[in-house]
């Protein structure tokens, strides 16, 4: 489910110009960020580990403190990952909506203006 939500996100954000701004924030090639950002959703959620025991003492604010977050990409992020979570087949809608909210807040957390 986490690899498909996250392949939902990366399409929109290259396809839909809603999000020109947050896609300009990435690089050219996405092939790197569509096989990590499943992976630190597992750890994030409880799964397996791995994301994290490749990356030690790295956390979602470390690894992305060098991109000028904004409210509106913050808010980009936020509402693209809502519309992939949105479009998988989930068994839980309630969690589902519970996870969109948390990743939405912590889209929102790292905006600096």
């Amino acid at each position: 489910m986490l690899q498909a939500i996250t392949q939902r996100f990366y399409d929109l954000m290259e396809q839909d110009p809603a999000y020109a701004e947050l896609r300009a924030m990435h690089a050219p090639d996405l092939t790197e960020m569509r096989a990590s950002l499943p992976l630190f959703l597992a750890g994030w959620a409880g799964g397996p580990r791995d994301w994290f025991e490749a990356n030690p003492g790295k956390c979602m604010m470390s690894a992305h403190g060098g991109f000028a977050i904004n409210k509106a990409t913050a808010g980009q992020w936020g509402e693209a990952m809502r519309r992939a979570i949105d479009a998988s087949e989930v068994a839980d809608r309630e969690i589902a909506n519970a996870m969109a909210d948390v990743l939405d807040r912590m889209a929102t957390s790292m905006a600096r203006a």
